[in-house]
């Protein structure tokens, strides 16, 4: 699989708080790879406290760990398309919403339009799904996503099948391999995954 020494990622996150702390330490992991990694937020990330974690805090760790600057706007993240800066495009956590938006073509946030300037540059997006309605009517958007050209997935499956039969969660741990095989124009495999021993 590709090496990641010198590579540019964007790396996308969108509100899926409870994944915050799942997601955190494979940001890491691509720096510790040799790639360049810059985050890309959703207004979510900028302006919501939560049980999980404060956004200046989870901010503060995006800094800390890439050493970069956040873009948190549409105006920010549009010239990524034309720079060609990026080698590939991660939305991880990819909330239910961010999916069902990517899938119809709608780009409403900074996450969104990185996500499409790399899309317009024939590059790879890779998403780690985390919604509670990926087996329902998130599931056409999902099927729309796995059949585009040039989006992975990041290995993903039911985290809770009989509390919550529609969701579905990627498992980030994969975070990097699949970035790797995705620049190499492959799906990491098994897609689909037991996230949950029954």
């Amino acid at each position: 699989m590709s090496d990641l020494q010198g590579k540019t990622i964007g790396f996308g996150l969108t509100g899926s708080h409870c994944t915050f702390a799942e997601t955190m330490p494979q940001i890491k992991r691509l720096v510790d790879a040799g790639a360049r990694v810059i985050p890309i937020v959703t207004n979510t990330i900028l302006t919501t406290d939560t049980r999980f974690g404060t956004s200046e805090e989870w901010q503060q760790q995006l800094r800390e760990i890439t050493g970069e600057h956040i873009i948190s706007s549409i105006p920010e993240a549009e010239p990524l398309g034309p720079s060609k800066l990026l080698d590939v495009m991660v939305i991880a956590p990819c909330t239910g919403s961010s999916t069902s938006r990517l899938a119809n073509a709608i780009t409403d946030s900074p996450v969104l339009m990185a996500a499409k300037a790399t899309m317009r540059n024939l590059r790879p997006v890779v998403l780690a799904i985390s919604t509670n309605d990926g087996l329902g009517l998130n599931a056409a958007n999902i099927a729309k996503l796995l059949a585009a050209k040039n989006i992975y997935f990041v290995p993903f499956g039911q985290d809770d099948p009989f509390k919550k039969p529609n969701s579905l969660v990627a498992d980030m741990n994969l975070l990097k391999e699949t970035c790797e095989a995705a620049l190499d124009g492959k799906q990491l495999q098994p897609m689909l995954i037991e996230r949950m021993k029954l």
